[in-house]
């Protein structure tokens, strides 16, 4: 009786063996399933990012050419612009132009009512050359003080005058009768002529100075 028992759980456990074997491969197997199922969706979820990023970079390059769009019209729009106002301060150029031309036909009759105006007792013009604007004196005078005071009047006293320059002044005489000779100075001042526009501007300053 004892031996068939013996022989009984014998046979049980060599029969267990297979069984194990199966597990294991079950187990295995659920695993390399598992590890594939993992991979697949890793790679779904990898392609999806993938997608989304393209359809941004996308979208992005999409925005980035119309903002290049709009750019390239502005460009144009600010040269378009730029020609207008380049041809504006042309005509504003010309404009002011034929109007200083056509205020400095008087020019000559100001510059002898002013110099006659501001040339002090004892001092005499010999000659009068004007280049433009520039406008070249030469003459004689009693003293140095009276050449003084010439500059002094086209410096300040006239708006029509600016930048009196004492380009000479040299000691001669002068002979008015057969026993008379006087010592005098003879001059030479370069002085500029103002436009008309700017000495209607000036005038009120040189009227307070000289109210002053």
């Amino acid at each position: 009786m004892w031996f068939g028992s013996a022989e009984v759980f014998a046979v049980i456990l060599i029969n267990l063996l297979p069984h194990r074997e199966i597990a294991r491969k079950k187990r295995k197997e659920l695993f390399n399933v598992g590890l594939g199922l993992s991979a697949l969706a890793g790679g779904l979820l990898a392609g999806l990012v993938f997608l989304w990023f393209q359809a941004q970079i996308s979208a992005q390059q999409g925005k980035n050419q119309i903002l290049q769009a709009e750019i390239r019209q502005f460009d144009i729009q600010i040269k378009n612009i730029a020609g207008l106002e380049s041809e504006i301060a042309a005509l504003r150029a010309r404009q002011q132009a034929v109007e200083d031309l056509q205020a400095d036909r008087n020019l000559p009759v100001h510059l002898l009512g002013e110099l006659v105006k501001q040339l002090p007792e004892g001092v005499y013009i010999n000659s009068m050359r004007q280049d433009g604007q520039n406008v070249q004196l030469q003459g004689v005078a009693q003293s140095n003080e009276r050449v003084s005071e010439l500059l002094r009047n086209l410096s300040g006293n006239s708006p029509w005058f600016a930048r009196p320059e004492l380009i000479e002044i040299v000691a001669g005489s002068v002979t008015l009768a057969p026993r008379d000779m006087r010592r005098v100075a003879n001059f030479n001042i370069r002085v500029k002529l103002v436009r008309a526009s700017d000495a209607e501007k000036a005038k009120p300053t040189a009227s307070a100075s000289t109210a002053k």
